[in-house]
């Protein structure tokens, strides 16, 4: 069996990272990422291949992950594929912060979270505990804040990613357009 390194970092969360086929671990900020990997691998030579969460989320964050991806894909000689943070939860439908009072969900799309139809729905990740209220008081369900079901799930990512290739043909998932802007 392959093993395959993936990881998350766009998130409030922090970096969630797993090794194929069932190693976990998780830094509660993204920049902290290579901690957490080498606590899972024990030889980086051993690893054939790299997922990375493509976002949405937070823009440095993601730039973070995309960064170590790459990085380490050069370093080791490996491939990368990559997946929609969207894709990292199981249990309910993801909701993201996306902060500025919004919310990312599949599609994907950024709304406000009263915007968000979700009567009937259980809602799962750090938007639906921010909005929590919000959310439950338009008929969602939403799971206890400490539920592991909140994280993403870098598995998933590997689940769901795209073909491997060149690490820099892995582009970032951007739903809006960054704070920061060029000077004129």
């Amino acid at each position: 069996m392959k093993k395959i390194l993936a990881f998350d970092t766009a998130t409030t969360f922090g970096a969630i990272c797993a090794l194929t086929p069932d190693r976990r671990d998780h830094a509660p900020r993204a920049g902290d990422l290579l901690e957490a990997v080498d606590r899972l691998v024990d030889d980086p030579a051993t690893i054939d291949g790299i997922v990375v969460g493509r976002g949405p989320g937070s823009f440095t964050s993601i730039r973070i992950g995309l960064a170590t991806a790459r990085t380490l894909a050069l370093a080791l000689g490996v491939p990368v594929a990559g997946a929609s943070t969207l894709d990292a939860y199981a249990g309910g439908m993801p909701v993201i912060d996306a902060r500025r009072g919004e919310v990312f969900v599949p599609g994907p799309r950024v709304l406000k979270p009263e915007e968000l139809e979700v009567d009937g729905q259980v809602l799962v990740g750090d938007g639906a505990i921010r909005y929590r209220e919000l959310f439950e008081a338009n008929g969602a369900t939403i799971p206890p804040d400490g539920d592991p079901v909140h994280l993403p799930d870098a598995l998933l990512l590997v689940e769901r990613a795209g073909s491997f290739g060149p690490a820099e043909l892995v582009e970032p998932l951007y739903v809006r357009d960054p704070d920061a802007k060029p000077s004129a």
